[in-house]
């Protein structure tokens, strides 16, 4: 199939385009239909927000706990291997999700399916990417990461069939188009460009297809100087990217979680106008992946992530206070623009600072500090809620802790090893 594609269109644009569609596969039938669920099941089982946020926080401890082998596994048996295994236990927690009536069955269906949508979902995709692409990484990251971003849109259709089907018909039925579609995407997958002859971004065998890079920005590792788990842990940047990243999880999970019982419970809107605004957030957020994605080969990935954070909090404090629907609408245009661009350059600038060769282990070694951020954005949002009867103060704090995460950004400078620097004059 690649030799017969190889003359036409370069194989690593349709590896994006099945990324795409997976994504989109997730974004719209769990993560952003996470919240219009929880509406439903708190009508019929009376469940908590802080119950209710602990299941999609546990849910997120999943890709800490079992990121690192996830990472392993995709390096060592290749993404496509990882990715099928995935896409039919995904599908297989949606029909069991259907089926759930207490909390217990809850949790742990929901752990199952969360398990499905990482094996799946955006760290084995993003392996295969940042292996088929160098000089158009954050471009080729950006459009597959749009999947997500279209899955919010593809909500308003989850959110007619919930008022319309039920929350237990939709289920099974998401289950069965997970297994219909994302198993056929997940074929479409390859490891490495050269196991079939071919260069990142379709490059000449003869050329690096690496040119010098923009000021400010990160310097790709040249090729045979990829870095290892183990050597990326003992650079300061892992860990002020890993921080950052994990800090503005903080915002996203839990506007994944409380944003539709946010405006629906307080600002008194129905379900259908609440998908209306995740359908806006989801366009920006589209509009700043693919804009993102477009300039961020070419300017300083570490100082567009900065600014980003400073959206998120921004964004956040909208909400926060909103009494007037024009301020949830700048909250949309705000987070899902920092969300956007930031998004698919948080696995551009770790495969600039590190390389690809362990790009998958270090890549799930950073998710046990990032799921830090997707564990607790959820619960302090809704503890505060349960408890003052509004998300006034959970939205504040967690806004405030944003714009402190745009520090670890300003600090994370790219790596430079002892080798890379100039030799050591022998008469010293």
């Amino acid at each position: 199939m690649i030799a017969r594609w190889r003359h036409q269109v370069f194989y690593g644009w349709w590896i994006v385009a099945a990324g795409f569609g997976i994504e989109a596969l997730i974004g719209a039938l769990m993560f952003h239909a996470y919240g219009a669920y929880v509406v439903l099941l708190r009508e019929e089982f009376g469940w908590s927000k802080t119950m209710l946020a602990g299941a999609f926080s546990m849910a997120r401890a999943e890709s800490g706990i079992l990121g690192p082998v996830q990472g392993w596994l995709t390096d060592r048996f290749g993404p496509r291997a990882v990715i099928r295994v995935g896409m039919v236990v995904f599908g297989v927690g949606f029909l069991a999700f259907s089926q759930i009536g207490s909390p217990l069955t809850f949790f742990v269906v929901f752990f199952v399916m969360a398990v499905g949508s990482g094996l799946g979902g955006y760290l084995p995709i993003t392996v295969a990417i940042v292996s088929w692409f160098r000089r158009r990484r954050a471009l080729a990251l950006s459009i597959s990461g749009t999947g997500m971003a279209m899955g919010g849109l593809l909500t308003q259709l989850v959110a007619l069939a919930l008022t319309t089907w039920g929350w237990r018909w939709t289920a099974a039925a998401s289950g069965l188009l997970v297994l219909l579609v994302g198993v056929p995407l997940a074929q479409l997958v390859r490891h490495r460009p050269e196991a079939y002859g071919l260069r990142p971004d379709g490059d000449p065998a003869d050329g690096d297809g690496q040119p010098a890079p923009a000021a400010g920005a990160a310097r790709p590792a040249p090729p045979g100087r990829d870095y290892t788990a183990r050597e990326a842990m003992r650079t300061p940047a892992f860990w002020f990217v890993s921080v950052g990243h994990g800090s503005a999880l903080l915002v996203v999970s839990a506007v994944l979680v409380h944003l539709v019982v946010h405006v629906t419970e307080r600002l008194g809107y129905s379900l259908q106008q609440a998908a209306a605004v995740v359908a806006l957030l989801t366009v920006m957020q589209m509009t700043g992946q693919l804009s993102g994605g477009s300039v961020g080969d070419r300017w300083s990935k570490r100082l567009m992530c900065t600014v980003c954070m400073a959206g998120h909090a921004a964004a956040l404090l909208f909400l926060a206070v909103a009494n007037a629907f024009w301020m949830v609408l700048a909250f949309a245009v705000l987070h899902g623009l920092a969300w956007g661009v930031r998004g698919p350059l948080m696995a551009a600038i770790r495969a600039d600072y590190f390389g690809s060769a362990a790009f998958g282990m270090i890549s799930g070694v950073s998710s046990t500090i990032v799921m830090l951020g997707m564990i607790a954005g959820p619960l302090i949002a809704g503890i505060l809620a349960d408890r003052t009867g509004s998300y006034a103060a959970g939205f504040t704090l967690l806004a405030g802790l944003a714009a402190v995460g745009s520090v670890f950004f300003v600090l994370a400078t790219p790596p430079v090893r002892r080798a890379d620097a100039a030799p050591a004059d022998p008469s010293d």
